[in-house]
């Protein structure tokens, strides 16, 4: 009896009717002996087996290819109306050498989200919320406060959307972030770091009271919670499957990951515990001083044990209400607590071990969540939320300990083979009439570069130019223009002719060669470039009273830049 009913207890999905599968259905009473009942396990297993491959043939396993179908993604590629769609379904990958032994560690990679970050689920869901309740009119503008990642969405989404979008940052944040938000088109305005997330809130309050825009309130808006309640915690369920989740392990920030996901295990994995990871050197929940609340949410006060950690994302310096309500619905079951330095070290770790490129925030969680499953019992499970990619903190201490320069190790490794040239372009014959149009237009001109259209040496002469403000004429050699009957490479050999240079750009003022781009910021530094811009004629409001350093100009990468990111 006791096979029968392993029998029995198989999901109706394994044996429902699928395409190309041959429909089964079955009546226990009618088996006569247990050779039946063996019989149709091995037919059930058969069944399985066909249901697995229409699956890899429904998905990305190509069983043609010649790659190993484990390494191949299972996932199908599909069309997507607007990159909205795409986000969640992030992928839930297994720990495979940082785990504890006998500890099954899974990771829930929110990079995989659009803009990369578990916070792209937020500000769509945010904003569906919004326009499905009538709170947000065609149009308006969103101001948000944000330490980057829901700025971040916020602006991918809005820029989907129409919506023109302004995020209010403290300075202390990432450049990248401040970046990256510019870059899809939003505007930024920060705040002094001494004020706090307290002070950026207040800051994107006023500016949506003064000018009539739409605040999302993340920390304290549900429909935040009812985003990850509809898709990050039905991920996970359907993800593991038949495998028992015996923790779930995430950070707050908003609090709408942790109240979201909470919901839906509670609901669907009742056995799994949730553990929430704050700093360590903040520790607001284990405090258990509780912050209290105006009527819409918000925060009355700041937290008296908040201090500034390196958690970027995490513990903001009161308890958001989504938190609170995440606490009082008894959905954490225990409080864990991450240090900065560790959440680095254990980031840096996860890359160079698994391959998984993940922030401080992904560190900081893991870290924690390693030693935690360090003490649970053989056989134990835990899924982990790394909340964001590691791209985002590239100006932050994560990366300190990464030289820009080649390690004494990497130069021993170019050494250990002759350094050669690449063979040198093979320039045309000089005409005459090629060297007279390169004297023409220095002639004509009072400050010429002659240029590459895309190099950044040239692009270092041009911004000095532009600072110091003096009007110059750029012929580009290797424009379109020039390309017809290599016509720039001709000019190239009439100019190397001239100034037995065949480097650029090659600047000259009153038709006098002046170098490169190097050449011309030493000589601005030596103040012997001012007084010959100043015989040509060239000298406005003291070069516009600039007082900077040219090198500011040149590539960073540059290892002769002495102000070049180390």
């Amino acid at each position: 009896m006791r096979r029968w009913s392993a029998v029995l207890r198989l999901p109706l999905r394994v044996i429902a009717p699928v395409p190309r599968v041959k429909p089964f259905l079955f009546h226990y009473k009618n088996f006569s002996s247990m050779s039946d009942v063996t019989k149709l396990e091995t037919e059930i297993a058969q069944l399985k087996a066909e249901l697995e491959k229409v699956k890899r043939q429904k998905g990305g396993i190509d069983e043609t290819s010649s790659r190993p179908a484990e390494v191949q993604n299972p996932l199908p590629a599909l069309l997507h109306d607007s990159i909205l769609t795409t986000v969640g379904k992030t992928p839930l990958v297994k720990l495979q050498k940082m785990a504890p032994e006998g500890i099954d560690m899974y990771l829930k990679c929110e990079a995989f989200n659009p803009m990369g970050s578990v916070k792209d689920r937020l500000a769509l869901g945010i904003i569906e919320w919004a326009e499905k309740h009538g709170e947000i009119k065609p149009g308006q503008t969103v101001v948000e406060a944000s330490s980057g990642n829901t700025g971040i969405g916020l602006a991918m989404v809005c820029a989907v959307k129409g919506y023109p979008f302004v995020c209010v940052m403290a300075e202390s944040f990432s450049i990248e972030r401040r970046k990256l938000m510019r870059f899809l088109g939003a505007k930024v305005v920060l705040t002094n770091p001494a004020y706090k997330a307290s002070g950026m809130l207040i800051k994107a309050q006023d500016l949506a009271k003064e000018h009539g825009w739409f605040l999302p309130r993340q920390f304290e808006n549900e429909a935040n919670a009812w985003i990850h309640a509809e898709t990050t915690g039905p991920e996970i369920i359907d993800a593991m499957g038949d495998k028992k989740l015996d923790y779930f392990v995430c950070a707050y920030g908003t609090g709408g990951t942790l109240k979201g996901v909470a919901q839906s295990l509670r609901a669907k994995s009742p056995q799994t515990k949730i553990c929430v990871v704050e700093p360590d050197n903040a520790p607001l929940l284990y405090s258990e001083i509780k912050t209290e609340y105006n009527e819409d949410g918000s925060f009355k006060d700041p937290h008296a044990l908040w201090r500034p950690h390196l958690l970027q994302g995490w513990a903001t310096d009161f308890i958001p209400k989504l938190v609170d309500d995440a606490v009082e619905a008894g959905y954490v079951d225990k409080v864990l607590h991450a240090a900065g330095s560790k959440a680095n070290e254990t980031s840096k770790e996860l890359s160079q071990k698994e391959g998984i490129f993940t922030g401080t925030s992904g560190g900081g969680c893991l870290s924690v969540a390693i030693d935690f499953a360090k003490t649970l019992p053989k056989g134990s499970s835990m899924v982990v939320i790394l909340a964001d990619t590691g791209e985002r903190y590239l100006s932050t201490p994560l990366f300190q300990d990464i030289p820009a320069d080649m390690t004494a190790e990497e130069t021993a490794l170019f050494e250990s083979t002759p350094n050669n040239p690449p063979p040198p372009i093979k320039l045309p014959d000089v005409t005459q009439d090629n060297v007279d149009f390169i004297k023409k237009v220095n002639a004509e001109n009072k400050v010429v570069v002659w240029s590459l259209e895309y190099c950044e040496f040239c692009w270092t002469i041009f911004g000095l130019l532009k600072a110091i403000g003096v009007e110059y004429k750029v012929i580009n050699i290797d424009a379109f223009e020039y390309a017809k009957h290599n016509q720039g490479n001709q000019y190239r050999a009439a100019l190397q002719s001239v100034t037995g240079i065949n480097t650029f750009p090659q600047f000259f003022v009153d038709g006098q060669f002046l170098g490169g781009a190097a050449d011309a910021c030493i000589q601005w530094k030596k103040g012997e470039l001012q007084p010959k811009l100043e015989a040509a004629g060239l000298k406005k409001d003291n070069f516009n009273n600039y007082a900077g350093d040219p090198f500011e100009f040149l590539p960073k990468w540059m290892s002769q830049n002495p102000l070049r990111s180390k």
